[in-house]
Protein backbone atom coordinates (compact mmCIF):
# COMPACT_ATOMS: atom_id res chain seq x y z
CA UNK A 1 0.00 0.00 0.00
CA UNK A 2 1.28 3.43 -0.94
CA UNK A 3 2.36 5.78 1.89
CA UNK A 4 -0.43 8.34 1.42
CA UNK A 5 -3.05 5.59 1.09
CA UNK A 6 -1.90 4.11 4.39
CA UNK A 7 -1.89 7.52 6.08
CA UNK A 8 -5.39 8.25 4.80
CA UNK A 9 -6.51 4.85 6.09
CA UNK A 10 -4.98 5.73 9.49
CA UNK A 11 -7.11 8.91 9.53
CA UNK A 12 -10.27 7.01 8.52
CA UNK A 13 -9.63 4.37 11.20
CA UNK A 14 -9.27 7.13 13.79
CA UNK A 15 -12.62 8.68 12.80
CA UNK A 16 -14.38 5.29 12.59
CA UNK A 17 -13.09 4.21 16.00
CA UNK A 18 -14.18 7.46 17.63
CA UNK A 19 -17.59 7.24 15.93
CA UNK A 20 -18.16 3.70 17.23
CA UNK A 21 -17.09 4.68 20.74
CA UNK A 22 -19.45 7.68 20.75
CA UNK A 23 -22.34 5.58 19.45
CA UNK A 24 -21.79 3.05 22.25
CA UNK A 25 -21.69 5.88 24.79
CA UNK A 26 -24.90 7.31 23.34
CA UNK A 27 -26.62 3.93 23.63
CA UNK A 28 -25.46 3.57 27.24
CA UNK A 29 -26.75 7.07 28.04
CA UNK A 30 -30.10 6.28 26.46
CA UNK A 31 -30.32 3.14 28.56
CA UNK A 32 -29.45 5.19 31.64
CA UNK A 33 -32.12 7.73 30.74
CA UNK A 34 -34.68 4.95 30.32
CA UNK A 35 -33.83 3.46 33.72
CA UNK A 36 -33.89 6.97 35.24
CA UNK A 37 -37.46 7.30 33.94
CA UNK A 38 -38.48 4.19 35.88
CA UNK A 39 -36.81 5.54 39.01
CA UNK A 40 -38.57 7.37 41.83
CA UNK A 41 -39.84 10.89 41.28
CA UNK A 42 -38.44 14.01 42.90
CA UNK A 43 -35.55 16.43 42.62
CA UNK A 44 -32.91 13.68 42.48
CA UNK A 45 -34.78 12.07 39.58
CA UNK A 46 -34.99 15.35 37.63
CA UNK A 47 -31.32 16.16 38.24
CA UNK A 48 -30.30 12.71 37.01
CA UNK A 49 -32.36 13.09 33.82
CA UNK A 50 -30.94 16.56 33.17
CA UNK A 51 -27.35 15.30 33.58
CA UNK A 52 -27.95 12.45 31.13
CA UNK A 53 -29.54 14.81 28.60
CA UNK A 54 -26.54 17.18 28.85
CA UNK A 55 -24.19 14.27 28.17
CA UNK A 56 -26.33 13.26 25.19
CA UNK A 57 -26.03 16.78 23.78
CA UNK A 58 -22.24 16.69 24.18
CA UNK A 59 -22.08 13.35 22.35
CA UNK A 60 -24.28 14.70 19.57
CA UNK A 61 -21.91 17.66 19.11
CA UNK A 62 -18.93 15.32 18.95
CA UNK A 63 -20.68 13.19 16.32
CA UNK A 64 -21.34 16.32 14.23
CA UNK A 65 -17.62 17.15 14.46
CA UNK A 66 -16.73 13.63 13.32
CA UNK A 67 -19.06 14.05 10.33
CA UNK A 68 -17.15 17.23 9.45
CA UNK A 69 -13.87 15.31 9.65
CA UNK A 70 -15.30 12.63 7.33
CA UNK A 71 -16.19 15.35 4.80
CA UNK A 72 -12.57 16.57 4.87
CA UNK A 73 -11.24 13.02 4.36
CA UNK A 74 -13.59 12.45 1.43
CA UNK A 75 -12.02 15.43 -0.37
CA UNK A 76 -8.55 13.88 -0.29
CA UNK A 77 -7.32 12.23 -3.46
CA UNK A 78 -4.06 10.38 -2.77
CA UNK A 79 -3.57 9.67 -6.49
CA UNK A 80 -3.05 13.27 -7.62
CA UNK A 81 0.50 14.34 -8.34
CA UNK A 82 1.91 16.72 -5.78
CA UNK A 83 3.87 19.84 -6.51
CA UNK A 84 2.62 22.50 -4.17
CA UNK A 85 1.58 21.43 -0.68
CA UNK A 86 -2.18 21.15 -0.18
CA UNK A 87 -4.79 19.00 1.56
CA UNK A 88 -3.70 15.38 1.18
CA UNK A 89 0.00 16.17 0.85
CA UNK A 90 2.71 14.22 2.64
CA UNK A 91 5.56 16.54 3.59
CA UNK A 92 9.03 15.66 4.83
CA UNK A 93 11.05 18.41 6.52
CA UNK A 94 14.44 18.25 8.20
CA UNK A 95 12.77 17.64 11.56
CA UNK A 96 9.45 15.85 10.95
CA UNK A 97 7.00 14.34 8.47
CA UNK A 98 3.41 15.54 8.09
CA UNK A 99 0.24 14.37 6.36
CA UNK A 100 -2.18 17.25 5.80
CA UNK A 101 -5.65 15.82 6.41
CA UNK A 102 -7.19 15.89 9.89
CA UNK A 103 -5.62 16.20 13.30
CA UNK A 104 -5.46 12.64 14.58
CA UNK A 105 -2.02 12.12 16.03
CA UNK A 106 1.11 10.29 15.00
CA UNK A 107 0.90 7.55 12.41
CA UNK A 108 3.61 4.90 12.24
CA UNK A 109 5.22 4.48 8.83
CA UNK A 110 8.10 2.07 8.25
CA UNK A 111 9.63 2.71 11.65
CA UNK A 112 9.11 6.47 11.40
CA UNK A 113 6.43 8.84 12.65
CA UNK A 114 4.20 10.91 10.40
CA UNK A 115 2.08 13.55 12.11
CA UNK A 116 -1.45 13.77 10.75
CA UNK A 117 -2.43 17.43 11.01
CA UNK A 118 -5.40 19.48 9.91
CA UNK A 119 -5.04 22.03 7.14
CA UNK A 120 -6.04 24.69 9.67
CA UNK A 121 -3.19 23.97 12.07
CA UNK A 122 -0.46 26.62 12.40
CA UNK A 123 2.25 24.49 10.80
CA UNK A 124 -0.02 23.42 7.93
CA UNK A 125 -0.84 27.06 7.25
CA UNK A 126 2.89 27.73 6.89
CA UNK A 127 3.33 24.73 4.57
CA UNK A 128 0.37 25.35 2.25
CA UNK A 129 1.36 26.33 -1.26
CA UNK A 130 5.07 25.68 -0.73
CA UNK A 131 7.21 23.17 -2.65
CA UNK A 132 10.19 20.95 -1.93
CA UNK A 133 13.32 23.02 -1.39
CA UNK A 134 11.52 25.98 0.17
CA UNK A 135 11.90 26.98 3.81
CA UNK A 136 9.54 28.25 6.49
CA UNK A 137 9.93 29.59 10.00
CA UNK A 138 8.12 27.91 12.88
CA UNK A 139 8.70 28.44 16.62
CA UNK A 140 11.72 30.58 15.92
CA UNK A 141 13.44 27.94 13.78
CA UNK A 142 13.88 27.76 10.01
CA UNK A 143 12.79 24.43 8.49
CA UNK A 144 13.47 23.15 4.99
CA UNK A 145 10.92 21.14 3.01
CA UNK A 146 12.85 18.12 1.73
CA UNK A 147 10.08 16.19 -0.04
CA UNK A 148 6.43 16.56 -0.99
CA UNK A 149 4.33 13.57 -1.93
Amino acid sequence: MQKKEQLLKFCWDYVDTRTERLKKSAAALQESLNSETKSSAGDKHETGRAMVQLEQEKLAQQLVELDRLKEVLQKINVETAQGKIRLGSWVKTGTAQYFLAISCGAAPWEGQTVYCISAGSPIAQLLMGKEAGQTFDFNGNTHTILEVG
